[in-house]
């Protein structure tokens, strides 16, 4: 590729309109331009980003035995009727008529598509296991589009989806799958981390999120440095820490006036939030729900959203629902006393001799004990974990960084399979429902990401498999020297001739400018030819932003390879 014959629009001052490190570089970079919200053209250094980044993704998945396909980014809407998701999708789903009044979405994900293929061509156990992948454009109507590629509308995706009888060849695949994406990320440098997450309404089962860490990650994960846990905060399990104190105080009903806020009342006690009990209320099936959490912890609504009675999705009660139930505003409100099911948190169920809501405007209990004073029959875990809290698996603090989840592998059971009629005959002869895996990982945030956790004040730091190019060839003053222009057309032939991609800079630009858009690029290899240089037939190589090394021209392609 050369500079002069290529699309490549670097520009030297950050655009308005972007806000992270990898929307600003890769602006500037000349890889993207937008289109409009969420809609981004990939320019040719862009592209070849993300081939690159296909070539790793299908070289893993092949080498486990995955077989490429290409599905329909259109999709007939009975499909989705099929599955039941065509109303559950909301407004995320992009929907469409054509001509015959026929209704149609853009992809989101293609869980319906492959599972009519699957149903309409394989009818026998000895067809399965089946593990399908494509890399395809996704479609998903985002409310509010941001931080360039890694919050877009329309982006590029590589999704599989297997097909099993039995969980042992299930969990082997989705072991292996495990293992594909693992290899992805370590094959592009990447600190990552494969933890827990909740398969919301795609999966139905365990399911696993791949983040590579990065500030700007719109994920918090938690992770224990002295073991292997690690999960999404909305899915990490929050543990009680040792026993519930004996009751060292009398209840007493308090006169709080004005007082509706756990910052208020804590120091209108004196005490600690830890030694309050706040009660959430939620929509139940038949009445409404209470969920009591220590005041210094905050619900994790994924967990609560999951408790028996309450309405899917999760709903809180409105102020005026809250004075039904407990007849007081939602300030006063408490555990004791009340008819509504209560759930309360580990960490809340050993609290003893605390305070809390008395049911009754401007008055608060203090000294409150479980049992003694009310009820404590429904522990469950609905708190969000924080830093510091104990792992479940005992090893120790659970520390918490941010994550751009790249990849997700979901367990979904026979959700599909079954609402699809994707039956195969067993080895009975009798008709199955084959259990299914889905495993994506985004192609478009994948470069993201690798920008957001490589890169300097200058510019990106490419992983050599993932760059553009392998070497960047950079001549100095051609026009004023035949020798500098003949040496880097013999070195640019010679790395093409080897096989080894390049770019070489052959514009007429200065010195500076070269330097700048080089840095701001960030090909792993450089070479510079001068004339400076020539006069001792030597060209200078540099690795990243290390040192510059002089060595002949006609090893050039040797020292790459080396």
């Amino acid at each position: 590729m050369r500079f002069s014959q290529s699309l490549i629009p670097t520009l030297r001052e950050p655009p308005a309109n972007a806000e992270i490190p990898s929307h600003i570089l890769l602006l500037r970079a000349g890889m993207i331009r937008q289109l409009a919200s969420g809609l981004f053209t990939w320019l040719p250094l862009g592209v070849r980003v993300l081939q690159k980044i296909e070539r790793i993704v299908r070289q893993e998945l092949t080498k486990r035995g995955a077989c490429e396909i290409l599905m329909p980014f259109v999709q007939p809407a009975e499909l989705w009727r099929e599955s039941e998701r065509w109303d559950a999708m909301g407004p995320d789903l992009a929907r469409l008529a054509d001509r015959h009044k026929n209704e149609y979405c853009l992809s989101p994900t293609h869980e319906e598509v492959v599972t009519d293929l699957f149903r309409n061509n394989i009818s026998s156990y000895r067809q399965l296991p089946c593990n399908l992948f494509q890399i395809n454009t996704k479609f998903r109507d985002e409310i509010r589009p941001r931080f360039g590629v890694l919050r877009s509308r329309e982006f590029i995706m590589k999704d599989a989806y297997s097909f099993h009888l039995d969980e042992e060849t299930f969990n082997e695949t989705y072991r292996a799958m495990y293992d594909a994406y693992s290899a992805v990320l370590e094959r592009l440098d990447l600190e990552y981390r494969a933890v827990q997450a909740d398969p919301g309404l795609i999966g139905d089962g365990e399911s696993h999120e791949f983040h590579v860490l990065a500030q700007v990650g719109e994920d918090a994960l938690a992770f224990s440095e002295n073991s292997s846990y690690a999960a999404n905060v909305e899915r990490a399990e929050a543990i009680a820490v040792g026993a519930r104190p004996d009751p060292s105080h009398q209840l007493e009903k308090v006169s709080t006036p004005g007082i509706a806020s756990i910052d208020s009342l804590v120091q209108f006690l004196g005490i600690e939030r830890d030694q309050v009990a706040k009660t959430i209320v939620a929509r139940g099936a038949n009445s409404p729900i209470a969920l009591v959490l220590r005041g210094d912890h905050e619900l994790n609504e994924l967990k609560a959203a999951r408790l028996p009675d309450v309405l899917q999705p999760l709903q809180f009660a409105s102020d005026a629902e809250i004075e039904r139930a407990f007849n007081c505003r939602p300030g006063s409100i408490g555990p004791v006393g009340t008819e509504v099911p209560v759930y309360v948190d580990r960490a809340a169920a050993n609290l003893s001799d605390f305070a809390c809501g008395a049911n009754e405007n401007d008055f608060h209990y203090t000294g409150v004990n479980w049992e003694r004073d009310v009820a404590c029959d429904r522990v469950v875990d609905i708190r969000r974990v924080r830093e510091g809290d104990p792992a479940p698996d005992g090893s120790g603090p659970l520390s918490i960084v941010r994550g751009i989840e790249v990849g997700h592998i979901f367990q979904l059971g026979t959700k599909y399979s079954k609402s699809m009629q994707a039956s195969v005959l067993d080895s009975d002869g009798k008709n199955t429902y084959p259990l299914m895996g889905c495993y994506g990982i985004g192609i478009t945030r994948l470069a993201a990401a690798i920008v957001e956790q490589r890169h300097d004040d200058i510019g990106i730091d490419w992983p050599i498999e993932a760059a553009p190019a392998t070497v960047h060839i950079i001549s100095l003053n051609a026009e004023r020297s035949e020798l500098v222009q003949q040496t880097a057309e013999k070195v640019y032939d010679e790395c093409l001739g080897a096989g080894v991609d390049a770019i070489y800079d052959d514009r007429s630009e200065r010195p500076g400018v070269k330097f700048a858009d080089a840095d701001l690029i960030g090909i792993p290899h450089r070479i510079m030819i001068g004339e400076r240089g020539m006069q001792r037939n030597q060209v200078e190589y540099r690795f990243r932003r290390g040192e510059i090394e002089a060595i002949a021209p006609s090893s050039v392609v040797e020292r790459l390879r080396s």
